[in-house]
């Protein structure tokens, strides 16, 4: 499962999908809206993303993770639109066999998210904004 949405994230439809009869470990990464970023008071984050192109990347990441890890399942659902402080903005579930493979697996698939997929965020603050990029 890979899914690009605009709705609140479905945390445990994310785990059910990655979950696997032959896996002794499901690990989950969940990626919330701080409430602040470099000393300064968050108000909203706004996510844009080229789905097709995000998609394709995302299959990537997760083909090589599997390579590496012999994963299980795996399933992510990252936000697009407007969130505020609080919200979920991206969840990421893996299984493996074993816990240290879900575990190192899953950082690299949330490392490789932020370097290479076209998600991009406006960060908007009580005194402005910035757009961060997915390669930033």
């Amino acid at each position: 499962m890979i899914e690009i949405t605009d709705k609140s994230i479905d945390i445990t439809k994310v785990i059910a999908a990655a979950s696997h009869s032959e896996a002794g470990a499901v690990n989950i990464f969940i990626g919330n809206i701080r409430d602040t970023a470099d000393g300064k008071k968050v108000i909203r984050l706004e996510y844009e993303a080229y789905e097709p192109m995000a998609v394709a990347e995302i299959q990537k990441i997760r083909d090589e993770a599997t390579r590496q890890w012999n994963l299980s399942g795996f399933a992510m659902s990252h936000r697009v639109g407007t969130l505020i402080p609080g919200e979920t903005a991206v969840v990421v579930a893996v299984s493996s066999k074993h816990r240290k493979e879900s575990f190192e697996a899953c950082q690299f698939i949330m490392n490789e998210l932020k370097k290479k997929v076209p998600i991009f965020k406006k960060e908007v603050f009580e005194d402005g904004e910035e757009w961060i990029g997915a390669l930033s």
